[in-house]
């Protein structure tokens, strides 16, 4: 029986104006093309959050972020957390910020050494490899392990004993390769990182985006040893696809880090959208029917890929999140892959490169699984 997203025409996304698709030109062959690159989902939204947005501006809830709103986000969202992932974290310490990059810079300015680098296993979300210059920090690269993308603890406990840095960024389940972390790695990163006295930013925002009966553990639940070094930060926005509402959350691990927050969190929550925190707690409270649903869709567009011919690419299915990693490294391009494809194929990826791995390329799942079952069958027939 066909789902509904199913009718989530290319035309139709084109039509919708979204960052996803807003990709100007046509591949070599005249098509239009498709979007598959930054992480958002083409899903219409859950009936929830939808209807929360409705009441928001039915009610005139425009204005600045009223303590009631946050405090029943917090408790939505420690529930949620709670009842998925088996930790409950004190809703008293989850505090509201725009986006898990606003928590990473409130994290690297006012929780860590001044001027002490920054860990970023590669490949890696985009933006974090660029954050830290920004903040006037070296960036240092740990790159992951091919063989299942694997974060080796001696080469993590080399790059904190050479560089001196004072935060590791763990992204857990992990953009770009989709890789969802067992305890006993997380135990020992947690070991690393303790002996080098550095802090951990837990970027867990894909958590309930797990396939294959799969259980995300967070960070700071692994032991209290982890939660005493750990700023963990989420949102709703992308299991159920919220990133312009502007809301996440930052969970803080012990009370020391709650109490400094408190002083130095101030700017960081300023610009969390009223409207965002509204649609979050109506997605952490009544939106779980909807993800359960999506999950479900989201793993069959995962055995769609699995299933596919691509010769010469190697894919990894993502265990978690909807973001697959084709390594095209074996295809002796001349070009940046995405590049490659983007003309020969027209299927708009992020590039390796920008992920700190030359060679590969980041395939968003997240679509009618029939575009995607379209994009899969432009890119074998455009392999060299």
């Amino acid at each position: 029986m066909a789902h509904p997203f199913d009718a989530l025409t290319a035309d139709a996304m084109r039509a919708g104006g979204s960052w996803k698709w807003s990709t100007a030109g046509t591949d070599a062959r005249g098509r239009g093309l498709i979007g598959a690159f930054v992480a958002e989902m083409d899903f219409p939204p859950a009936p929830a959050v939808a209807e929360a947005v409705r009441a928001s501006a039915d009610a005139n809830h425009f204005g600045y972020l009223a303590d009631a709103w946050v405090a029943d986000m917090a408790a939505a969202c420690a529930a949620f957390w709670s009842d998925r992932f088996g930790w409950a974290p004190d809703p008293e310490r989850i505090r509201p910020v725009p986006d898990v990059l606003t928590a990473l810079t409130t994290t690297i300015r006012h929780f860590t050494p001044p001027g002490s680098p920054v860990l970023v296993p590669t490949p890696g979300y985009m933006p974090f490899l660029r954050v830290p210059a920004m903040l006037d920090r070296e960036l240092v690269r740990v790159p992951l392990a091919r063989d299942g993308w694997t974060l080796d603890p001696d080469a993590l406990d080399a790059a904190f004993a050479a560089s001196g840095a004072g935060l590791l960024v763990l992204v857990n389940p992990h953009n770009p390769t989709g890789r969802v972390l067992g305890e006993a790695e997380l135990a020992a990163v947690t070991a690393v990182v303790e002996r080098h006295g550095a802090r951990v930013f837990a970027d867990e925002i894909h958590a309930p985006l797990t396939f294959d009966g799969r259980v995300h553990r967070p960070y700071a639940a692994s032991s209290p040893v982890a939660a005493a070094h750990a700023v963990t930060a989420t949102s709703a926005s992308k299991a159920w696809n919220l990133p312009g509402l502007k809301c996440g959350q930052v969970i803080l691990g012990n009370d020391a880090d709650a109490a400094w927050w408190d002083d130095v969190g101030y700017l960081a929550e300023h610009s969390t959208a009223t409207p965002g925190v509204l649609a979050t707690t109506a997605a952490y409270a009544h939106g779980r029917e909807w993800l359960d649903d999506v999950l479900a869709y989201l793993d069959g567009n995962r055995t769609l890929l699995a299933g596919a011919d691509l010769p010469g690419l190697d894919v990894t299915v993502p265990e978690g999140t909807y973001l697959a990693w084709l390594d095209a490294t074996a295809l002796g391009l001349d070009e940046p892959p995405s590049d490659f494809f983007r003309r020969e194929a027209g299927v708009v990826m992020t590039d390796g490169a920008a992920c700190g791995r030359p060679g590969g390329m980041r395939l968003n799942l997240a679509m009618a699984g029939p575009v995607l079952a379209d994009a899969l069958e432009r890119i074998a027939a455009a392999l060299p």
